[in-house]
């Protein structure tokens, strides 16, 4: 069994929460990913691994670090994203990583930095045991995951591993499945004239209503029919409304932004269709009646299958270091996980848990963060094979 160095796996957390790394798509002005990648960089050399940035945006690279296999064995991605959420509703210092009761807390410890350390715990642990992998192991520390997942989406253009495993917060749960989302914009066009003038205005508001009740609709009834095993089922929200210009006025546009929430096996695609023929319908009720639907972003659902060699591999490693049988989820939120699917690369997610990612109070337990750092360091051996 390989052991972890618990004290060094701490001083990583410890290190990496304190750096902000702030994604300033989400918070203008935030710090960016430059310090923590840096520091991630001078330790995997330190590690001894072959270290390369690759640049995502100005200042904000990812981290791609190798050990090179001796031959034979297959390769392996440990990877987790390096960019936190803003820290306007925390109290106190974010990035203070205090330890109370088991627990480090400060911005990023659970998502996901305590994910990091893991990763970083476990290769540390197979330097010391000696370790030569047949496979090449690879670590990816990326960019902008809070955001459009840039680092991710640049990462899969440059290496192919036979698999992964992504450390995002599980509670040391393996989850294999999460929903995908889809950003749409509805307008309604009307025609503005002074408020007097019912005669001549349209109100685009108004007609907004009617969309909003279509909404509504497929919320109750269409989504309400399907259900996913770990997912539960999708859905549909209103996230954004604007329009009118004035009190006096008729308001000539109005524009919506809806968010989906997609199972795997829906496309976006088809969330457009769907629109679109509820345009059609309502114009052909009412010729004043003029709307448009727009696909803003779109990011796919992902599942892979519980008996995928990487699923049951981490499920080995899983059983001989902590002694039971795991147990299989699912996430609702969105997760990198879907970007190296659909580049060919299998990954299942696996990382400690805590509470409070994107809260005003964030901490991570730490004996999940070192359990975890075991598993991913069997998990590699087994993976990555001894050298003939």
């Amino acid at each position: 069994m390989i052991t972890i160095d618990i004290p060094l796996t701490t001083a990583y957390l410890k290190e990496m929460v304190q750096i902000n790394s702030v994604n300033p798509g989400l918070s203008p002005g935030g710090a960016g990913e430059g310090e923590i990648a840096g520091w991630l960089a001078r330790t995997c050399k330190e590690l001894g691994l072959d270290v390369r940035l690759q640049e995502t945006a100005l200042g904000r690279p990812n981290v791609l670090a190798r050990w090179p296999g001796m031959g034979g064995g297959k390769s392996l991605l440990l990877t987790g994203h390096m960019d936190v959420v803003g820290v306007e509703n925390m109290p106190g210092s974010p990035f203070d990583a205090r330890v109370e009761d088991g627990r480090l807390y400060g911005r990023g410890a659970l998502d996901m930095k305590g994910g990091l350390a893991a990763i970083l715990g476990a290769v540390a642990a197979l330097r010391s045991s000696a370790f030569q992998p047949a496979g090449d192991l690879w670590l990816g520390f990326v960019t902008d995951e809070e955001y459009l997942s840039a680092g991710t989406e640049l990462l899969v253009q440059e290496i192919r591993p036979d698999a992964a495993i992504l450390t995002e917060p599980t509670g040391l749960d393996i989850c294999i499945a999460h929903k995908g989302f889809a950003w749409l914009t509805l307008t309604t066009l009307g025609r503005s004239a002074h408020g007097s003038l019912y005669d001549e205005g349209i109100d685009a508001v108004v007609h907004m209503g009617r969309l909003l009740n279509r909404l509504e609709c497929l919320e109750r009834d269409y989504a309400m029919r399907r259900e996913h095993p770990l997912l539960g089922r999708p859905s549909v929200h209103a996230s954004v409304i604007s329009g009118g210009v004035g009190w006096s006025t008729y308001p000539d546009r109005c524009a919506l932004r809806i968010e989906h929430r997609l199972l795997p096996d829906e496309s976006a695609e088809s969330v457009l269709a769907w629109w679109q023929a509820a345009l059609v319908e309502l114009s052909a009720a009412d010729p004043q009646f003029q709307a448009e639907v727009q696909l803003d972003f779109v990011r796919p659902g992902y599942e892979i299958a519980r008996d995928a060699p990487i699923a049951r591999a981490l499920e080995a490693a899983y059983n001989r270091v902590i002694g039971e049988t795991p147990v299989y989820t699912g996430m609702f939120a969105w997760l990198d996980s879907a970007i190296l699917g659909r580049a060919g690369i299998p990954t299942v997610i696996f990382g400690p848990g805590g509470e409070g990612a994107h809260a005003a109070v964030e901490y991570v337990n730490l004996d999940e963060v070192f359990r975890c750092a075991a598993v991913l360091a069997e998990a590699a051996v087994d993976w990555t094979g001894a050298p003939a």
